[in-house]
């Protein structure tokens, strides 16, 4: 008996710790050539999630992952589907190998699919198609060249709001991206960004730089997207689900699967509040919080906003073996 109450107390407080971890899944930038390879090679859960991708789209995704070429993994309408594919065969992998559930999952942008995805709201098949379509109805919304999106880093919320108000001349130009650790991303048209990164240079940003990206996403020239996306999720089914979904829309939980398609269309013409979402999470008192997919954008951003959270990212062979070893 006093040999077991030991061992016990350390399952208790292994079921404890599982308890508070939550999944979060990377957005569009995260991707590189060669991702998913290991897992696909190594993991037969993995395979299958490629394969089932490459049947819904019609479209040779690991090839495009594990060799490129680059310039077509970045196009939007390639590189949204192949970041959720990883990202579910990730997740694939780990529930297999693993039993960490996750408290509460997020994503960022394109992420709240995956994280969808993994609580069971929306079926993979479904998600992978609409994905691309999305990344489609994006890239179609504004004219090549005639939208921009900047990074500003060493700002507060408030003073670049202001200053996009200011600089904004009649012309879109707004927060896109609310990604905490003082860096927030804005998007609208080239001209008013500009403006808007030179005034915040005045400002006393520590940096304001321009993002290699094809169009100018989370704002109000996504509309014409928005209205489209709400077209292709008409068709799609959402099913309840009972673990928490924090929307990049409110950055609060949802639970209610009607409220999905709503929030999923006017996510793409509203900014992405990532820092409260993060802050959320430690609130509802995780502690650990696993970045599920390509790269490690994520863990790097949660670390910055919530120091004493653990954030790791979970993506390689080697990674899902620390995890199970927990």
């Amino acid at each position: 008996m006093k040999s077991r109450i030991p061992r016990e107390k350390e399952e208790r407080a292994r079921v404890a710790e599982r308890a508070r971890v939550a999944f979060v899944f990377p957005g569009q930038g995260s991707q590189y050539v060669g991702m998913g390879k290991e897992l696909f090679d190594q993991f037969d859960a993995a395979r299958r999630v490629f394969v089932e991708a490459e049947e819904a789209l019609a479209l040779p995704l690991s090839r495009l992952c594990f060799s490129g070429p680059e310039a077509e993994l970045k196009l939007t309408e390639y590189t949204q589907p192949a970041i959720l594919t990883v990202s579910i065969a990730v997740l694939r992998v780990l529930q297999a190998e693993s039993p960490v559930a996750p408290l509460c999952v997020a994503g960022h942008s394109l992420g709240e699919y995956s994280a969808l995805v993994s609580v069971g709201a929306l079926a993979f098949g479904d998600a992978v198609k609409v994905v691309r379509e999305r990344g489609r109805l994006m890239q179609e919304a504004v004219p090549a060249g005639e939208g921009l999106m900047a990074v500003v880093l060493g700002l507060g919320a408030e003073d670049v709001r202001a200053i996009c108000d200011e600089t904004s001349q009649g012309e879109v130009v707004a927060p896109a991206n609310f990604n905490g650790g003082g860096q927030i991303v804005i998007a609208g048209s080239r001209r008013a960004v500009l403006r808007t990164m030179a005034a915040a240079r005045g400002r006393g940003a520590k940096r304001v730089l321009e993002l290699p990206v094809s169009a100018p996403f989370h704002c109000s020239l996504m509309r014409p997207a928005a209205e489209g996306l709400e077209r292709v999720l008409a068709g799609v089914a959402v099913k309840p689900f009972s673990v928490g979904v924090i929307t990049n829309v409110e950055a609060t939980v949802n639970l209610d699967h009607a409220r999905v398609k709503p929030l999923l269309v006017e996510q793409a013409v509203r900014p992405v509040r990532w820092e409260e979402s993060v802050q959320l999470l430690e609130q509802m008192g995780c502690t650990r919080v696993l970045e599920i997919g390509p790269g490690r954008v994520l863990s790097g951003l949660i670390k910055r906003i919530s120091p004493g959270v653990r954030a790791e990212s979970v993506e390689s062979p080697q990674d899902l073996k620390k995890i199970a070893l927990d």
